[in-house]
């Protein structure tokens, strides 16, 4: 794909993000557009998004376990980049009508780094050696494409489906914990709603920021000191509206809630 029509397409998502309405997929009217393509059209939108003076504060993977594959019809996990203006405290009220279009709500284990990570070649002791603290984490993903009708270029073109996220206020070293163990349960408005395992995500979350790592080494993308890292849904997606309350607890780790508004 030529480099001025990447642009018009990552114009064309970030405009749709701004003006928070929904486009239609990319693979309909690209029907040759590859996954290189997708990252290079996502790093236009990404660079709008710098230009607006927001900064990249890490990376997320997407896509990983089998309920959320089933639920999009994409069987490979995708991935994005997170910035400063994503990021909610735990307990924040979110604003729907200002910065959604339709949102899904996914718990996840959230990574923060305290040494660089620079792939291919990442291993999960690479990724643990790496790692200073784990979390539980909200994340409200958020596709620009009509519908969710989605195929993996468009949601990698479409910067991964990131919408918001919400850090939990408690975190723990990963070293006291066994991963794919861990367990996490799911509350909608103060009623039990799903489950997951660590396992769930490629089979264990290390495994899964290790492939982040590979791949975006593969493009020159390091992991940074300080990141934080997103390692995918425990369970499927959560479609929320304004006045739900999202909460989840994970054993040993803690717990995240957000409210929409």
């Amino acid at each position: 794909m030529k480099a001025n029509h990447i642009e018009t397409l990552g114009d064309e998502l970030y405009e749709a993000l701004r003006g928070q309405y929904t486009l239609a997929p990319l693979t309909e009217r690209e029907p040759d557009i590859t996954i290189d393509d997708a990252y290079h059209i996502s790093l236009r939108m990404l660079q709008r998004r710098l230009a607006d003076g927001e900064v990249v504060t890490g990376k997320k993977i997407g896509v990983t376990s089998a309920p959320v594959q089933e639920m999009l019809g994409v069987f490979q996990p995708d991935f994005g980049f997170l910035t400063d203006a994503m990021v909610f405290a735990d307990g924040a009220d979110i604003s729907i009508a200002d910065c959604m279009i339709q949102p899904r709500a996914e718990g996840e284990i959230a990574f923060r780094l305290k040494h660089d990570l620079v792939g291919p070649g990442i291993t999960e002791q690479d990724v643990l050696d790496a790692t200073e603290t784990i979390m539980p984490c909200f994340e409200i993903v958020d596709s620009r494409i009509r519908d969710w009708n989605i195929k993996i270029e468009d949601t990698v073109a479409d910067n991964a489906s990131c919408g918001v996220y919400v850090l939990g206020s408690t975190e723990v070293d990963p070293r006291d914990v066994d991963l794919p163990a861990l367990h996490m349960t799911i509350s909608r408005n103060g009623e039990f709603h799903s489950e997951g395992l660590g396992s769930a995500v490629q089979g264990n979350p290390l495994t899964a920021v290790a492939w982040l790592a590979n791949t975006l080494g593969q493009f020159d993308i390091p992991f940074l000191a300080g990141e934080v890292i997103l390692s995918g849904s425990l369970a499927p997606l959560i479609p929320v509206v304004a006045g739900d309350r999202m909460s989840l607890e994970i054993a040993g780790i803690g717990g995240c809630s957000c409210n929409f508004v």
